[in-house]
Formats: C-alpha cells, sequence, structure tokens
C-alpha cells in the first residue's frame, strides 16, 4: 500500500505552518468525535476522528479497530523532509493483506470536509485514485498542504489528528529506514499491538477473522 507522492512534493511540507490549538484532548471526549487508543511498543497514540465532517472515513477506520483488524499490524514506513528531517509522515496499516481486508471507501476530500493536513493529521493512503483506500493510513509531521485538495489533484482524505502520544510519532519519523520505495521502508517496524475505542460502544463487523483462524500475524 503506497501514497503516491515524489520526492518533490515531500520536500515541499511547510514546517512553519503548524497546526493550532485544538478542542480535542486524549483525556476527554468531544462531540463529533471518536477517540482511538493505539498502544505501541514505543508508546500510546491517542487519535481524534471527526465524525461529523468526515464521516465515511471515521466509519471505515473504526470498522478495522472494532473487529481488531489493527491489532498486530505496524508503522512500516517513514518519508522524511529532505531539507528538514523532523517533518514529513509515518505510514501504518494493514498493507496487502487480504485477510484484513474490509471495503473500498468514497473519497472524502478537504474540500469537502474542511480538514485539512496539518501536523499530526490522520489521512488515508491509498493504491490509486481516489476511492481505492481501504486500510492503510499516514500521520503527518508538520503540515502537509500538497495533500490537501486542489482543482487539479484530488489530494488525500484527512479524518483526524493525533491528541496524545505526539512525541511517539516524532520518534517513529526518526527511525532508520531503507529498502523498498526509495529507501523510505521502517528497518524495524513499529508494531501496534492493540487498537481500542475510547468512546461509543464498540460494532464489529461479524466478518470472518481469518488471520486469528490462522495464528499468525501481519503477513
Amino acid at each position: 500500500m503506497r501514497i503516491i507522492l515524489s520526492s518533490a512534493l515531500i520536500g515541499a511540507m511547510l514546517p512553519a505552518i503548524m497546526a493550532p490549538a485544538a478542542a480535542q484532548r486524549a483525556d476527554r471526549p468531544t462531540p463529533g468525535f471518536v477517540r482511538v487508543r493505539l498502544e505501541t511498543a514505543m508508546g500510546p497514540i491517542v487519535l481524534a476522528l471527526n465524525a461529523k465532517r468526515a464521516p465515511e472515513t471515521t466509519a471505515n477506520f473504526m470498522r478495522y479497530v472494532d473487529d481488531g483488524r489493527f491489532d498486530g499490524i505496524a508503522f512500516y514506513r517513514v518519508a522524511r523532509n529532505k531539507a528538514a528531517p523532523q517533518y514529513g509522515f509515518v505510514q501504518s496499516g494493514i498493507r496487502t493483506d487480504a485477510r484484513r481486508f474490509l471495503d473500498l471507501i468514497p473519497h472524502e476530500s478537504t474540500a469537502k470536509t474542511g480538514i485539512k493536513h496539518l501536523d499530526m493529521t490522520i489521512s488515508m493512503a491509498r493504491r490509486g485514485p481516489p476511492g481505492s483506500a481501504n486500510g492503510n493510513w499516514f500521520i503527518t509531521v508538520g503540515a502537509a498542504p500538497q495533500m490537501d485538495w486542489t482543482k487539479t489533484n484530488p489530494g488525500y482524505a484527512a479524518f483526524g489528528r493525533v491528541v496524545g502520544g505526539q512525541a511517539v510519532i516524532k520518534r517513529i519519523l526518526a527511525q532508520p529506514t531503507g529498502g523498498r520505495m526509495a529507501g523510505t521502508m521502517l528497518m524495524k517496524p513499529v508494531v501496534i499491538t492493540r487498537s481500542v475505542r475510547l468512546d461509543g460502544k464498540p460494532r464489529p463487523t461479524g466478518r470472518p477473522r481469518p488471520w486469528l483462524i490462522e495464528g499468525r500475524k501481519d503477513g
């Protein structure tokens, strides 16, 4: 699973443009948002997903959480800004593991939702054109306006932000990389041992979970 970005676009990230102070908090619910805690090998991360402005993208993510489809996956890719390596994005998700796959989802662009790619924004990765996203996603470190919708670029579907564990995201961004995709693959992926819904009642899909039956972790 990949994000289609050139090195020039990654280098265009503007660290001077950062997210404004957010009303969402890790320690309490916020109306219109759903919080998720990701328990990782480097520490916990708390997300606040915007169910009001990005309902389909948020609902999709929560189906994976409620089914346990993100348990045992990993942050596997890091793309750093060459000029300012403290900025970039980290990527996670089911990769190409068909055992965890649910459905493709409609593209909720930044023009539709108004959710921009600012610092610590979570957004959907996809294999190709809009509408090809499912269980892969990324988190920006520093603003990434080149990922927003324009008249010539559909951009990516931002749907929330990190409200706890920002330091964990930054540590992941700093980990050694190499290998495929221009050397952006983490040499040691950071495992997400468990993903937990913090707000509302879990709504598992009831669909088969063959990776558990097979007794295997991430494919």
